[in-house]
């Protein structure tokens, strides 16, 4: 499991732990003393077989370099927990803290590919989280060890798409501005539709007073805290026939939203069933907004800046959900 670790002294443990059994990588010991002081002042994330341990196997420290840019600083996995999905899930969750933080780019430091094979290894695992080469500079620390800077856009898509969780937590009293709204809304509307049907319509709500009453009815309560909502709704157009798609145009309109709300630095989970079940929750919104005949309520978006940290559920591995060719 992966924790978030605030003692400046855990933090120096945990980092000598791991990078004195790492010499292979970390061989000089003056470089490996300034990791493990500077490690004490950074934002860390740390891995741990289970809650009850408290010997980490693999950390990952963050470092702000400027306004829009974090750096991997520094990250260690023991060797005998290497290819077990450890560091996945460690640059998971410093991901997801990059995003929440609104950096749009993370970098990290390495040495050239095909100097030498540890560093190799090193390389292809940064390649493989997405990270990008932006540039070579061959005297950076020495004649020896060339520095390759890799970079990633945390806002492309692939990277949204990726950070993108639902998240169930309190939001900062804070109020989205009216222009994000629209953005949001835009990125809803611009989704493809059956038949171009445009079955799907929203309604932004940021007004206090009328976000009270859509709370007062949620049971149970979710997003109590949210300080603006998106309201989705569905009219029940065939697109040919006999044939509705209504289900896949609002679907496709909601995971837009998601992932531009991210994109623009915001959380959100997607309550449906919450909704729509046989208490009709949703009916009574569309009372509360006023609602037209024909239009039903089956989603709402909440939208507001995260006020507490979280990461990346579990998936399953690629090769269990994945076939290429057929299922064998």
């Amino acid at each position: 499991m992966i924790r978030f670790i605030e003692d400046k002294e855990t933090k120096k443990r945990i980092t000598r732990s791991i990078l004195e059994a790492l010499t292979e990588w970390f061989e000089v010991e003056e470089s490996r003393e300034s990791y493990i002081e500077e490690s004490a002042e950074l934002p860390m994330f740390a891995s741990f077989e289970d809650k009850t341990s408290t010997d980490a196997n693999g950390f990952l420290c963050l470092k702000r370099t400027g306004d829009a840019t974090v750096e991997l600083a520094v990250m260690g996995v023991l060797k005998e927990c290497h290819r077990t999905g450890v560091g996945r899930r460690l640059f998971a969750a410093a991901k997801d803290y990059a995003v929440q933080q609104g950096y749009t780019f993370m970098q990290v430091k390495t040495v050239k590919t095909g100097m030498y094979s540890d560093y190799d290894i090193t390389n292809a695992f940064y390649r493989s989280l997405g990270f990008r080469e932006l540039e070579v500079f061959p005297l950076l620390w020495d004649e020896a060890n060339p520095c390759q800077i890799y970079i990633m856009n945390l806002k492309s898509a692939v990277n949204v798409i990726s950070t993108r969780h639902s998240y169930r937590g309190a939001f900062v009293e804070e109020p989205v501005p009216e222009e994000d709204l629209k953005i949001i809304a835009s990125a809803g509307l611009n989704a493809p539709s059956g038949c171009n049907k445009q079955t799907t319509d929203l309604i932004v709500v940021n007004d206090p007073e009328v976000l009270s009453k859509i709370k007062a009815v949620l049971d149970p309560p979710v997003a109590q805290t949210a300080p603006a909502m998106i309201i989705v709704l569905t009219q029940r157009i065939n697109a040919y026939r006999d044939r509705c798609f209504a289900v896949q145009d609002y679907s496709a309109a909601i995971q837009n939203m998601l992932l531009a709300i991210v994109e623009l630095g915001y959380q959100s989970c997607w309550y449906e069933g919450h909704i729509t079940d046989e208490d009709r929750i949703c009916d009574k919104i569309g009372e509360i907004l006023n609602v037209p005949a024909g239009f039903d309520v089956v989603c709402i978006l909440p939208v507001g800046k995260a006020a507490q940290d979280f990461h990346a559920p579990s998936k399953k591995k690629f090769s269990e959900r994945v076939k290429f060719n057929g299922w064998s």
